[in-house]
């Protein structure tokens, strides 16, 4: 793993929605404007194919599409990550993709499968990192109920490098922590709202669907956190909270939702979200976001 990655992945992992035009295809130049004000803020590792990114209502082709272009966007002035996952034939054909694309890593998807065994997931693993040609593998652990010494024998396999821990869970992560190699990186996964609780117990860096709109919030809340600043950290997690607020309801379905809405009501269209995701948002969401949009001035009143 080359040391720019190794450092870029205790920053912040920016999870980028996935643009669709009025055709319902994906529209990847519309992230354009996105990536560059991300960029211009400091973000350290941009993320095609996560869940921001509506990973499980793209085609496989679709998902290649926006790995590719991402990489094209951002033109090596950060490592982008590429989330794989699904089947492990699919898995594999997106590793193999992301590696011939440029990518400077994988992020493997959690495996939702109801009949997952926990030596099944890490043969998984094994076939997604051969196929990635070398590439270091992220693991996006969404389910600690494998228990600790599981997790620990995902992060053995060779090629795997961190975890992004997105479970609400620091107790479970702070034993992971102690039962895995000192290098294994470990991010937290949930997002600004629990990046302090996870940092006290030794994540470092953290995902993010708020670089889409407000990346400079998001990266002065990480600036604060390595500082080991937790009451500015809190400040200024306070003045966003409102937003992940409105993310986390419908059982989470207007998660990416509210970003789409935001960034719509911001002039930047991404068109809407695809089922099961909820859309439009309902009047009450719409005005607890343009209420946030305006209190942070990411819109005119």
């Amino acid at each position: 793993m080359s040391a720019r990655l190794h450092s870029a992945l205790t920053g912040i992992s920016g999870i980028f929605v996935t643009p669709f035009d009025a055709d319902d295809h994906v529209a990847p130049d519309r992230l354009r404007p996105l990536v560059e004000r991300a960029l211009a803020a400091g973000l350290h590792v941009p993320v095609a194919n996560g869940n921001t990114g509506e990973f499980y209502a793209l085609s496989i082709e679709e998902a290649e599409t926006m790995a590719s272009a991402l990489v094209d966007l951002v033109a090596g002035r950060a490592p982008v990550l590429c989330g794989v996952g699904r089947s492990v034939g699919d898995a594999c054909r997106l590793a193999r993709s992301a590696a011939r694309g440029g990518a400077a890593g994988l992020m493997v998807h959690q495996p939702p499968d109801p009949f997952a065994a926990p030596r099944g997931v890490a043969e998984y693993v094994r076939r997604v990192a051969a196929a990635g040609d070398g590439l270091p593998v992220m693991l996006y652990l969404r389910n600690d109920a494998i228990g600790t010494a599981a997790i620990a024998d995902l992060c053995a396999i060779p090629g795997v490098i961190g975890v992004k821990w997105a479970t609400p869970n620091p107790m479970r992560l702070a034993e992971a922590i102690a039962a895995c190699d000192p290098g294994i990186i470990f991010v937290g996964g949930l997002a600004e709202i629990w990046a302090p609780a996870l940092y006290a117990v030794g994540a470092r860096g953290f995902t993010s669907g708020l670089i889409n709109i407000w990346p400079e919030r998001s990266l002065a809340i990480h600036a604060a956190l390595e500082a080991g600043d937790y009451p500015r950290a809190r400040a200024l997690i306070a003045g966003m909270a409102a937003f992940e607020e409105i993310r986390a309801t419908e059982m989470n379905g207007a998660n990416v939702s509210a970003v789409k809405a935001a960034l719509l009501a911001m002039g930047q269209d991404c068109g809407p979200t695809r089922p099961p995701s909820a859309w439009p948002l309902r009047a009450d969401q719409q005005a607890r976001l343009e209420e946030f949009l305006a209190n942070a001035g990411l819109v005119r009143n």
